[in-house]
């Protein structure tokens, strides 16, 4: 069995900074990419940052509102993604969910995993 888990969420001041991390562990043979979603009350799940492991360079995607402020990065030996997020607004508050493309061993194909999610809330 393959599973992600999260860690390192929490509640920060606006302006602050937190680590998130999210572990693969179990049958994992190859991981095609990994990423962060979060998901706000009310609002769709959406895509905040993403990487091959295996691209060239390594070069991460953002979405525009995280652009500058989070950064995405991959430990490859460990099968560990982190997403380190400064200057933290408000509008980051939401349920953080990391994401990968994982073929177990035994499997032909590709196969999507989530995290449990970890609650981020930035207040005052």
């Amino acid at each position: 069995q393959v599973r992600l888990v999260e860690s390192g969420g929490g509640l920060v001041q606006p302006g602050g900074s937190l680590r998130l991390s999210c572990a693969a562990s179990g049958s994992v043979f190859s991981i095609n990419y990994m990423g962060w979603y979060r998901q706000a009350p009310g609002n769709q799940r959406e895509l905040v940052a993403g990487i091959s492991p295996s691209a060239p360079g390594g070069i991460a995607d953002y979405r525009d509102s995280v652009k500058g402020r989070f950064t995405i990065s991959i430990d490859n030996a460990d099968k560990t993604q982190y997403l380190q997020m400064n200057s933290l607004k408000p509008e980051d508050t939401a349920v953080y969910y990391c994401y990968a493309r994982i073929m177990p061993f035994g499997r032909d194909r590709f196969v999507d995993y989530w995290g449990q999610g970890t609650q981020v809330v930035v207040s005052p």
